[in-house]
């Protein structure tokens, strides 16, 4: 039956387990960077959870803290939605895939991130395991590791006291690693070269403080334009 709850297998968790694991290493130890950076810009580790549990988007929340730290939060919430703008054409990519989920849709949909979006945009499968539980158990464990590295990284904040200056960086490194591995991976480059001259452009035209909404904006608007074009030449 469409809706009805398939039983979680042990097999279930193990593949989910294995699919995962990368990742959930790496938001935890990304995780408890941005919780630290929160703790030093003086919000504490409950906020750093709650981020997570609401927000749930690396990028922004990293790119939010120095906004919410000067009161700007009219331009943190502007600049989290441009930032994670990408995940509403993830989540529509997706509709046809979650269509027979029933209720755990909605979650599906709510915590699809970068990462499991590259895991479960493939028709991949482990065998012996049930689809719809891998399918919940990876975004369970994706965004259950990034919400306990920030907490963690929220309470070890309050216990040391170090210079954070750099930890924002990891934020840079990540995405910088996925740059270029996508590069190597997909022979059409339009929308690498695409964010690229649109960042620089903007960089340019409105200074360091307010090029990245312009940028994303053109970024979106030109990506959406040429979708068909792009997904040919996939």
């Amino acid at each position: 039956m469409k809706n009805k709850i398939p039983f979680i297998s042990g097999t279930d968790v193990k593949a989910a387990l294995n699919t995962s694991l990368p990742i959930m290493v790496t938001f935890i130890v990304l995780g408890t960077g941005y919780g630290i950076l929160m703790q030093k810009h003086g919000f504490g580790p409950f906020w750093s959870l709650f981020s997570g549990i609401v927000i749930f988007s690396g990028t922004a929340q990293f790119v939010s803290v120095s906004f919410l730290e000067t009161g700007s939060f009219l331009m943190a919430a502007v600049t989290a939605l441009m930032v994670s703008a990408r995940h509403i054409f993830f989540s529509i990519s997706m509709i046809g895939r979650y269509k027979d989920e029933g209720n755990r849709k909605w979650y599906l949909f709510y915590a699809l991130c970068d990462e499991t979006y590259a895991m479960l945009s493939r028709d991949l499968l482990p065998e012996g395991a049930n689809l719809s539980n891998y399918r919940l158990l990876i975004t369970l464990f994706n965004q259950s590791s990034w919400i306990l590295g920030s907490f963690l990284g929220g309470w070890i904040g309050t216990l040391l006291t170090f210079n954070s200056t750099g930890i924002d960086f990891a934020m840079t490194a990540l995405f910088t690693t996925v740059f270029l591995q996508q590069w190597i991976d997909q022979k059409n480059h339009t929308p690498a070269l695409l964010g690229l001259f649109a960042t620089f452009i903007c960089r340019i035209l409105f200074g360091k403080d307010l090029f990245l909404i312009p940028a994303m904006i053109i970024i979106i608007a030109v990506l959406t334009m040429k979708r068909k074009e792009l997904e040919e030449e996939v």
